[in-house]
C-alpha cells in the first residue's frame, strides 16, 4: 500500500530519519504524551464499567477531543487509539472490545454499529518505502451501516449507508449502500431489504 507523504498529518514523523524499522517512533513527541495521558485516563476511569454508564464514557472522550452525537455508546472495553480522530453520530455505536484504531480520522454515522472484537484500522505503510512509512487514511461508516463481530476493516474505506460487512469479513474496498457483504476478501452476497430506516 503506498501513500502521499504531502497527505500526512504534522504528528506523524517520516521514517526516513527516525528508522522506524529500528523501533523509532512515528509519531511526535507531543502526539505521544497525549495518548499515554489518555489510555491511563481510559484504563483508570473508564475500562471497567458497566454498559449502563455510557453516558460518562462519552464524556471522557469528549473531553480528549472525539465528537460524539447524541446517545452515541461506547463500550469500556473498546480500545480508542486517539479520539480527536473519532467522529461518531447520534446513536453510533461501537461495542465491546472494538478496536478503533483512528491514527487517521474515522466517522461513524447516525445510528451506525460498530460490533464486538471489529477492527477499523486508518493506519498503514508504505511497502514499497525502504523506511516503511507510516500513513493514514480515513474510515466511514455510514448512517445505519454494521460492521459485524469481528470484521476488519483497513484504511480509506468508505462503507456507505446501510451496507453491512458480515462475521470476520475483511474489507479493503468501499461498500455500496444498502447491501450485504462477506468472506475473505469481502464479497457482494446481496441487497439489503432496508431502504428507508423504520426509526
Amino acid at each position: 500500500m503506498t501513500g502521499r507523504k504531502s497527505d500526512q498529518p504534522s504528528d506523524i514523523l517520516d521514517s526516513s530519519g527516525r528508522i522506524g524499522l529500528k523501533g523509532g517512533p512515528s509519531f511526535s513527541l507531543r502526539h505521544r504524551l497525549f495518548r499515554m495521558v489518555w489510555n491511563l485516563t481510559w484504563s483508570v476511569l473508564a475500562a471497567w464499567t458497566p454498559p449502563p454508564l455510557h453516558p460518562w464514557r462519552r464524556l471522557l472522550l469528549i473531553l480528549f477531543g472525539a465528537k460524539l452525537g447524541k446517545g452515541a455508546r461506547v463500550y469500556g472495553s473498546a480500545r480508542i487509539w486517539y479520539p480527536p480522530n473519532l467522529e461518531m453520530g447520534d446513536h453510533a455505536v461501537i461495542g465491546w472490545n472494538v478496536n478503533c484504531y483512528c491514527q487517521g480520522k474515522i466517522t461513524i454515522g447516525d445510528y451506525a454499529i460498530v460490533s464486538q472484537f471489529a477492527h477499523l484500522v486508518s493506519g498503514t505503510h508504505d511497502i514499497d518505502d525502504p523506511a516503511f512509512q507510516l500513513f493514514t487514511r480515513p474510515i466511514h461508516i455510514g448512517r445505519y451501516a454494521w460492521v459485524a463481530t469481528n470484521a476488519f476493516v483497513g484504511p480509506g474505506v468508505t462503507l456507505e449507508e446501510g451496507a453491512v460487512l458480515g462475521a470476520c469479513a475483511v474489507t479493503v474496498k468501499n461498500l455500496p449502500a444498502w447491501t450485504v457483504h462477506a468472506g475473505n476478501p469481502a464479497r457482494y452476497i446481496r441487497d439489503r431489504a432496508w431502504p428507508v430506516p423504520a426509526i
